[in-house]
């Protein structure tokens, strides 16, 4: 369809320069004494200049050549300066537009050359006394015809180039940032689910031999948290295998709802949690804030098993002031000591995860040792996508 339209426009600008050319030729000998009149021949030199422009789109080069053919011809058989002149304008636009600067300017500047020293030739032999003033205005003349179309082209060019790049960036960082996404929902939805597994694992051999019960317990809890796991990993690779429309779904459905099956899986690994929930219990949370606030707490209950050896963890979700406040700390270790350059500390990416979730919500995350011992989480999560200062006080309370 798009070709078609192109053809269309095309064939449409030479029937137009047909028809004009046609027209006007005679009117334009007729105020040029010197030339010859117009016949079957001139007729047929316009005829084909016009249409030349036919193939302007795929083929700009033989469209220039046969342009030129007719063009050179009709001046060197001395028929009057008319519309057939209208079309160099057209080719040079073509050339600038659809070629490449360099090859374009060749090109352009060989169909000059060679219709300025036809049309010089004529000059001379048609002037009077004053041909240097009337060379140096036809020059100008000429050159602007032949020059300023091309330059026309060759900038509209360049812009449409430029649009198509910056199109093509915006596209590879739309599927990089989708990318990166992916890798987190899978770093915390996975990584979770092992953390809990694997703990419920280590207690399961724990009490092999002594406690059948708590080790049915474990197995359950493992299997459970498998599945919940499995399901999160199809959410993802169904995203990615969906094809890309306004109703394809552009987030897993993990939100606070959720949070207290999360606290569950907690509880069975042995870690004993309290949990303040109230800001998180009305349900009209902003789908971003509510997907980000439950990773949050997802992730930073994760490294409590997975590197606080805690046995106790404390989560607070509450409203004030426009935003949500989320808390999470335990009474573990604490941090440890930051590895060395190259070598990997065993934490993958979760607090610069969860740091980017509160970020890409215009929030703020910190996350640090407490002063009497643990390890705390506290974000800041704007409910209306406000703008504030960050918090330099460095509390996580």
């Amino acid at each position: 369809m798009e070709r078609v339209r192109t053809w269309l426009i095309d064939a449409g600008i030479a029937l137009a320069l047909v028809v004009l050319g046609v027209g006007g030729t005679h009117g334009a000998s007729q105020g040029q004494a010197w030339a010859r009149d117009p016949g079957v021949v001139a007729y047929t030199l316009v005829v084909v200049a016009a249409l030349a422009l036919l193939l302007r789109r795929p083929y700009p080069r033989t469209t220039l050549l046969i342009n030129a053919a007719a063009l050179v011809t009709y001046l060197a058989a001395d028929y009057a300066y008319g519309p057939i002149m209208i079309t160099v304008p057209v080719v040079m636009y073509t050339l600038g537009y659809q070629l490449p600067l360099r090859s374009a300017v060749r090109w352009g500047g060989g169909y000059y050359a060679v219709f300025f020293a036809v049309s010089t030739v004529r000059l001379l032999d048609d002037s009077g006394t004053d041909v240097w003033r009337q060379g140096a205005a036809w020059a100008i003349a000429s050159l602007a015809l032949f020059g300023a179309p091309l330059a026309i082209g060759a900038a509209l060019k360049t812009r449409r180039e430029s649009q198509a790049d910056v199109r093509a960036a915006l596209a590879r960082r739309a599927v990089s940032e989708e990318r990166l996404r992916m890798a987190q929902e899978l770093h915390d939805s996975v990584g979770h689910g092992l953390a809990v597994i694997a703990m419920q694992a280590g207690v399961a051999l724990h009490v092999l031999d002594r406690n059948p019960e708590k080790v049915r317990a474990a197995l359950e809890a493992i299997r459970d948290t498998s599945r919940s796991s499995l399901d999160g990993l199809r959410a993802e690779l169904q995203v990615l295998r969906s094809p890309v429309t306004d109703a394809a779904p552009r987030r897993p459905g993990a939100g606070l709802a959720g949070v207290g099956v999360l606290l569950d899986r907690i509880r069975a690994g042995g870690v004993e949690v309290v949990a303040d929930l109230d800001g998180a219990s009305s349900g009209d949370l902003p789908p971003d804030v509510d997907v980000a606030a439950y990773r949050i707490v997802q992730e930073s209950l994760t490294n409590v098993l997975r590197h606080a050896a805690a046995t106790r963890a404390e989560v607070r979700i509450r409203r004030a002031g426009g935003e949500l406040l989320v808390d999470v700390s335990d009474n573990g270790v604490g941090g440890a000591p930051p590895p060395a350059p190259g070598e990997d500390d065993g934490s993958g990416t979760g607090i610069d995860g969860m740091r980017a979730r509160a970020e890409a919500v215009g929030g703020r995350l910190q996350a640090g040792p407490r002063t009497g011992g643990g390890f705390a989480v506290h974000a800041r999560l704007p409910l209306a996508g406000a703008d504030h200062e960050p918090d330099l006080s460095g509390s996580t309370s």
